[in-house]
C-alpha cells in the first residue's frame, strides 16, 4: 500500500514538474508568446515571492487578499454545510418536509451562484454580507442534493433489520440512514466547498475592496498577467489543500463505516 502511494506521488510531481517545464520551454526558451501577454514560470515566482510582502498595486499582499477571502468563502460554507446537509436529510426522510421545501428548492437550485451576486449587492451593499450571502447559496445546494440522495439511497434491507430489532423511526435515521449516507454527503462538503471558493472569487471581481478576486481584477485593469497567475496559483492551491483534506476525512469515514457495518 505504502509504495502504491508513494507512486501516486511521484505521478503528481512529474506531472506538475512537466507542465512547468514545457510553460518554461514556451515562454523563455522558444519565447512562443510576448513576456508582457504570457509571463514566463521564472517572472511569476519572482512575482509571487514579491507580493508576499508588497503592497503593490493593489493596497494589500497577497496573504491579506487570500486571509479575507479564506474568511468569507469559509463563513458561506460553514453555513451551507450547517443549514443544507441537515436539510437534505430532513427532506429525504420525511415525506412532509420533503413537500413543504422541495417546490421553493427547486426553484432556487437552477440558478447558478454568481447569477446571486448582483442582487445581493443591491440589498446589501458592497461589503462582508453580500458575499458571504452568495457564498452561502452556492454551497447549500450541493449539501442539500447529495445529502437528500445519500439518505435515499439507504438499502431495504438495512431497514427491516432495524424493524426486527425493534429500532423507532429515529434511531433508524441517525443509526442506519445517516451512516450509510456519510461518503455521499462527505462529496457534497467537498463539492460545496469548490463551489463556495469559486463564487467567492467572482464576487470580489465585481464588488470588493480585498481578496483574490479583486487583485486578479485590479491587476487585469493595469496589464499584469504576471500578479493574474499569482492570484490562480493561490486559488489552485488553497483549492487543492481544502480537497486534500476532505479526501483524508472522507477516507477514514468510509473505512470506519464499512468496518461498523
Amino acid at each position: 500500500m505504502k509504495k502504491k502511494n508513494d507512486n501516486v506521488w511521484m505521478l503528481s510531481i512529474v506531472s506538475i514538474v512537466g507542465f512547468i517545464a514545457i510553460w518554461w520551454l514556451c515562454c523563455d526558451v522558444l519565447k512562443l508568446t510576448s513576456s508582457a501577454t504570457l509571463p514566463g514560470p521564472v517572472t511569476v515566482a519572482k512575482t509571487f515571492v514579491k507580493k508576499l510582502s508588497s503592497t503593490a498595486p493593489d493596497g494589500a499582499t497577497l496573504p491579506a487578499h487570500i486571509f479575507s477571502s479564506l474568511q468569507i468563502a469559509l463563513g458561506g460554507w460553514m453555513m451551507g454545510v450547517v443549514i443544507g446537509t441537515p436539510l437534505g436529510i430532513f427532506m429525504a426522510w420525511y415525506k412532509k418536509v420533503d413537500l413543504f421545501v422541495r417546490p421553493v428548492f427547486d426553484l432556487l437550485r437552477p440558478v447558478p451562484g454568481l447569477a446571486w451576486i448582483p442582487l445581493m449587492i443591491i440589498l446589501f451593499g458592497i461589503g462582508i454580507t453580500p458575499k458571504i450571502a452568495t457564498v452561502f447559496l452556492s454551497a447549500f445546494v450541493p449539501c442539500v442534493l447529495n445529502s437528500y440522495t445519500g439518505i435515499r439511497q439507504t438499502k431495504d434491507v438495512h431497514m427491516w433489520v432495524g424493524q426486527t430489532f425493534g429500532a423507532s423511526d429515529t434511531q433508524m435515521l441517525w443509526h442506519i440512514a445517516v451512516p450509510t449516507a456519510l461518503p455521499l454527503i462527505i462529496t457534497g462538503i467537498r463539492v460545496a466547498l469548490g463551489a463556495s471558493w469559486t463564487c467567492i472569487v467572482a464576487a470580489e471581481m465585481l464588488a470588493s475592496t480585498k481578496g483574490l478576486g479583486y487583485m486578479i481584477q485590479q491587476a487585469r485593469g493595469i496589464y499584469r498577467p504576471d500578479i493574474i497567475i499569482c492570484g490562480m496559483i493561490a486559488i489552485g492551491g488553497i483549492g487543492a489543500i481544502f480537497s486534500g483534506i476532505l479526501s483524508l476525512i472522507e477516507n477514514k469515514i468510509v473505512k470506519g463505516v464499512r468496518r461498523d457495518g
